[in-house]
C-alpha cells in the first residue's frame, strides 16, 4: 500500500514540474516587490462634491445618513445603469465580482470601465478565482492599465487544466468556500448590489439560460459601509495583484483585446450608436432626477474574508453579522414576510424558526425555483425536504414557472442541458412592508456557512412596498403549491391559458430530471 501511495503522489506530482503556478497569499515572498499602483491618496476627496451626488444634494442633505434606493428589476437596465454610472463616474469605481463570464457584456462592461480609466478615473476590480476561470480574461489584461488595477480573491496556485480541479481536492477546506459578493461602487457615494454577476446571461433574457434576478441602486450614506467592506477584501492576504499571473501580463493579448475595441467601433457603428443613445438617456434620466428613488435609512453587511479559511468546524458554527442580523429582523418582524429565495434550504433551526413565527401571526411568503427552472437540482432536493412542514405550517408556497415561450424553446432545443428558459436567481425579503433586504446571501448552507457574501438592509415603507409587489408578481406567475393527500399539488396558468393548470408530479419535467433530483439528494445537506 505504501508504495501504491508514493507511485500516485509522483503520478499526480508530474503536472506540477514546469507548470505555472501563483501565489495563494500576499505573504508569498513572489510578492514582495509588489507596489500597489491605487492608494489611499486616491480616494481623498469628498463624495458628495461628485457630480453624481450634486445631482440630488437636496435629498442627501434633507437629514442624518440618508440614503435613496431605486429597484433594479430587468437585466437590460441592469446593465445599462452600470454603463451609464461609469461614464459619469469622476474619481473612483469599485468592482467585485463572484462569476465574470468573459462573454459578449462583460466586454463591453469592462470598455466602459477601460473608457472611466482613460479619463483618468481609477478602476479596482476584485475577482473570485473560481468564478472567472481563466488568466487571460479580458478584465485580467486591463490591469496593465495605468489606471486599473485587478485582483483576484482566494487563487488556486497550479494554473494547469489538468490539475485545477485536483488541487480543490488538496486543500478543500479554503477552495470549497468562495467569495460570493456583488458589488459596483462608483465615486464612493453610488453602489449596486444583489444578485447578479458579470455575464450576459444575468443582463439579456435573449440567452440560452438567463436568471431572473434584482439589484437595488443605492446612493448617499449607506455607500460607505460598502466602501468600507471592498476595501477589507481588497486589502486582504488572499487578494492576490493580477500583475503575478504570467498570462495576464502579456503585451500581445493586450494589443488584441484593444484591437477588438477598435474593430467594434469601427464595425458595428450603427448599432454603437444606438447603444449610446440608450446610455446617454440613461445618464439624462438620472440627471434630471428622473430615477424613482425611495429615501431612508439602512446598512450594508458583509462576511469577513477571512471566513473562507475558517476549519469545517468553524465553518458549521459560524454565525457571522449576516446572520445576525437576519435572526433580529425575523424576531422584531410582527406581520408578514414576503421572500424571494433563488436557493432555499432553510434547515432544521430555520425551518421550526419560520413555522413558530407563522404560528404566532407572522405570515410568511415563498417564491422559490422549481424543479423545471432551477440550475441546481441539488438545492431543490434538500428543500423539498422543508416545503411539506412550511406549507402545513400555513406559508404561502410558490415556484418559478417557465413561461410559454420558455418551453417552446426548452422542448425545441433537447441538446442544450438547461436551454431557453429563467431561472429565478433572485435573493430578496420584505419584513412587516418596512424594511428590505437584498444582495447575494442564498438562504441555504452554502451562503451560511462557506461563501462570503453581503447584503443591504434598507428602512422605508415606499421602497419595501415595491419590493413586495414585485415578490408579489413573481408568485402570480409561478406554480402556487400546497399539499393534498400528504402530496403536493402545483396550481397555475400560463399566459393564455383560461383555465388553471393542475399538476401531481413536478410540472414541465421529464422522469429523467425528476430521477436525476432523486440522485442529487444523496448530497449531504451541508455541503448543498
Amino acid at each position: 500500500m505504501a508504495i501504491i501511495k508514493k507511485v500516485s503522489m509522483f503520478i499526480l506530482a508530474l503536472p506540477l514540474m514546469g507548470c505555472t503556478t501563483v501565489p495563494t497569499t500576499t505573504h508569498d515572498k513572489r510578492l514582495d516587490g509588489y507596489v500597489a499602483k491605487i492608494t489611499d491618496a486616491d480616494f481623498m476627496y469628498d463624495p458628495m462634491q461628485t457630480p453624481i451626488a450634486e445631482c440630488y444634494r437636496d435629498e442627501l442633505g434633507a437629514g442624518e445618513n440618508i440614503s435613496g434606493a431605486t429597484l433594479i428589476d430587468d437585466g437590460l437596465s441592469a446593465f445599462v445603469i452600470r454603463a451609464a454610472f461609469a461614464r459619469m463616474a469622476t474619481k473612483t469605481i469599485d468592482l467585485q465580482t463572484y462569476i465574470y463570464s468573459n462573454d459578449f457584456s462583460s466586454k463591453v462592461l469592462v470598455g466602459e470601465l477601460k473608457k472611466a480609466a482613460d479619463r483618468g478615473v481609477k478602476v479596482r476590480i476584485l475577482l473570485d478565482d473560481y468564478g472567472t476561470k481563466s488568466d487571460i480574461v479580458d478584465v485580467m489584461l486591463l490591469n496593465q492599465h495605468p489606471n486599473i488595477e485587478v485582483k483576484v480573491f482566494n487563487t488556486v496556485s497550479n494554473r494547469s487544466r489538468f490539475l485545477y480541479y485536483p488541487q480543490f481536492l488538496m486543500d478543500f477546506n479554503r477552495l470549497n468556500s468562495r467569495m460570493h459578493n456583488k458589488l459596483f461602487i462608483v465615486d464612493n457615494v453610488a453602489y449596486i448590489t444583489g444578485g447578479r454577476n458579470v455575464g450576459s446571461n444575468y443582463f439579456y433574457p435573449e440567452t440560452a439560460s438567463n436568471f431572473s434576478d434584482t439589484d437595488v441602486l443605492f446612493i448617499g450614506d449607506m455607500t460607505r459601509y460598502a466602501t468600507q467592506s471592498f476595501n477589507e477584501y481588497w486589502m486582504h492576504h488572499l487578494s492576490i495583484p493580477a500583475s503575478v499571473f504570467p498570462k495576464a501580463k502579456s503585451k500581445k493579448a493586450m494589443k488584441r483585446l484593444e484591437k477588438n475595441f477598435a474593430d467594434i467601433q469601427r464595425k458595428s457603428a450603427e448599432a454603437i450608436n444606438r447603444y449610446n443613445r440608450i446610455i446617454s438617456l440613461a445618464q439624462h434620466e438620472y440627471k434630471h432626477k428622473h430615477f424613482d428613488f425611495s429615501w431612508g435609512h439602512g446598512k450594508f453587511l458583509a462576511d469577513p474574508p477571512s471566513k473562507v479559511e475558517m476549519t469545517m468546524p468553524e465553518k458549521q458554527e459560524y454565525r457571522g453579522e449576516i446572520i445576525q442580523a437576519l435572526q433580529h429582523l425575523w424576531d422584531k418582524t410582527e406581520d408578514s414576510v414576503y421572500l424571494s429565495a433563488a436557493y432555499f434550504v432553510p434547515g432544521q433551526g430555520g425551518l421550526e424558526h419560520m413555522m413558530r413565527e407563522e404560528n404566532n401571526g407572522v405570515h410568511l411568503t415563498i417564491v422559490t425555483n422549481s424543479l423545471a427552472s432551477t440550475n441546481a437540482p441539488t438545492v431543490y432536493a434538500k428543500w423539498e425536504k422543508y416545503r411539506k412542514q412550511l406549507i402545513e405550517s400555513g406559508a404561502d408556497v410558490y415556484e418559478f414557472m417557465l413561461s410559454a415561450e420558455n418551453l417552446r424553446g426548452k422542448q425545441h432545443d433537447r441538446e442544450r442541458k438547461q436551454s431557453s428558459f429563467s431561472v429565478l436567481h433572485s435573493k430578496t425579503i420584505v419584513f412587516d412592508d418596512n424594511i428590505s433586504w437584498i444582495g447575494s446571501f442564498n438562504l441555504d448552507p452554502r451562503s451560511a456557512y462557506f461563501n462570503t457574501e453581503n447584503v443591504a438592509i434598507f428602512e422605508s415603507p415606499e421602497f419595501a412596498k415595491k419590493l413586495r409587489d414585485m415578490i408579489i408578481k413573481d408568485a402570480q406567475t409561478s406554480w402556487h403549491v400546497d399539499m393534498v393527500g400528504g402530496r403536493p399539488r402545483w396550481t397555475g396558468a400560463r399566459s393564455g391559458d383560461a383555465t388553471p393548470r393542475v399538476y401531481r408530479r413536478d410540472p414541465d419535467t421529464s422522469i429523467f430530471r425528476r430521477i436525476w433530483k432523486t440522485i442529487c439528494g444523496l448530497v449531504p445537506e451541508k455541503f448543498v
